[in-house]
């Protein structure tokens, strides 16, 4: 589980305006990732946006009839050409998560004795749950973070922000250097390892510092790892979430959650035939009624303790209304129209931002998965509301739209 980024910010159709906004915890979130308060202007983007085009590839008389299809045609060629690199296909047309190439033996003794690097990109929910666990934990200075950036060729791309930049909100985490190697991208550092690596280049990913080495590039085997792999390093030693007695429980909400929902909405979003779209929207809603009704009666998945599989679900419970609900077509419900899961992700926000080791120190679990402008770097959210059915090729349609 780790993320590759979309190549999507060089996308010539619209240039949004630059915002940002934070997501306070009593803010209903907003269907448009645009923040922009001019009604009147909002109500033209979509003609605005036909027009430009219209001007500038055939001048004005081109009928809108013929546009419409133009644009509708050349965007299903660029869906197809970019799900095709990155969301490779089953024969039905679902997508398929290829599988991490570097996972982690629980019996591999080098992580633990060797001085090791966490690389992550804000956007990204599998880096997200590794940067929680990573600060729950207080591993923050055994294990020193660089943060990458969706770069417009869709690699992810470290950047030496100026000061001025990176002072204007000191709770906020933003794309950094590559603080080890110095390379310019991930792919870079990946290539580094002895016999280099031209296969694709993830976040999350573990580096070893010494031996210039990939460790592992799975979102779950470093969650594990961060909680009870180096505990002699932590600052939270006693911290355990995945004790013995909940591993059980632990797993069997993995099964569920992980293909439904945490990989889910991309399914739903990389769907590629409107027979898999609708497996995918059928099996995330069915999914999320049934967490829904648990917690009914559960503060958390496994009880009242706070696990690792509440962390997996959560990082995707906090992007699902801003992102995956405009950007991915999970739009049969919003996140806030449930009775509990709301409130749950709530709960969990809230409890990691009391944590004084996040707040204090390293402020890295909840400020950057509210950091909206890191939510949509590459910039295809900015499209959706303009393009409308353009966003899903053919006749692949959400009917709840």
């Amino acid at each position: 589980m780790h993320c590759i980024s979309l190549p999507s910010s060089h996308l010539p159709l619209y240039s949004p305006p630059k915002t940002s906004f934070k997501l306070a915890c009593h803010v209903s979130p907003r269907m448009s990732l645009n923040d922009n308060n001019n009604t009147s202007s909002s109500s033209g983007n979509g003609f605005s946006l036909i027009n430009n085009i219209s001007k500038l590839l055939w001048g004005p008389s081109l009928p809108p009839g013929l546009l419409i299809s133009t644009v509708r045609t050349a965007w299903t060629s660029t869906w197809q050409l970019m799900m095709s690199q990155l969301a490779p296909s089953d024969p039905s047309g679902g997508y398929t998560r290829p599988p991490s190439k570097f996972r982690l033996s629980r019996q591999n003794p080098t992580a633990t004795s060797t001085k090791i690097h966490l690389y992550v990109g804000l956007p990204c929910p599998w880096a997200h749950r590794t940067l929680i666990v990573l600060a729950l934990k207080g591993l923050e200075e055994a294990v020193p973070v660089s943060i990458a950036a969706p770069g417009l060729d869709g690699s992810w791309e470290f950047k030496d922000l100026p000061d001025k930049d990176k002072s204007w909100d000191r709770d906020i985490l933003v794309p950094s250097r590559d603080k080890v190697n110095g390379c310019r991208n991930l792919k870079e550092v990946y290539r580094l390892r002895k016999g280099g690596y031209n296969g694709r280049a993830t976040v999350p990913m573990l580096w070893d510092m010494d031996k210039k080495e990939v460790i592992c590039n799975e979102s779950y085997d470093i969650i594990e790892f961060f909680n009870s792999g180096i505990n002699g390093l932590a600052q939270n030693p006693g911290l355990d979430l995945s004790p013995v007695e909940l591993k059980g429980k632990i797993e069997e909400w993995n099964r569920v959650i992980y293909p439904n929902v945490n990989n889910g909405v991309y399914r739903c979003g990389f769907a590629q035939s409107q027979e898999a779209y609708d497996a995918a929207v059928n099996g995330l809603f069915s999914t999320l009624d049934r967490i829904d009704d648990h917690l009914g009666g559960s503060r958390y998945l496994c009880g009242d303790r706070l696990t690792l599989a509440d962390i997996c679900l959560f990082t995707t419970l906090i992007r699902f209304d801003l992102v995956y609900n405009v950007l991915f077509k999970c739009t049969k419900k919003k996140l806030l129209e449930f009775s509990n899961l709301h409130g749950y992700m709530l709960d969990i926000y809230q409890f990691l931002g009391a944590r004084p080791s996040i707040k204090d120190d390293s402020r890295i679990s909840t400020q950057i998965s509210l950091h909206l402008n890191h939510l949509k770097q590459a910039q295809v959210a900015s499209h959706v509301k303009e393009l409308g059915d353009f966003w899903l090729p053919g006749s692949l349609k959400n009917p709840e739209l």
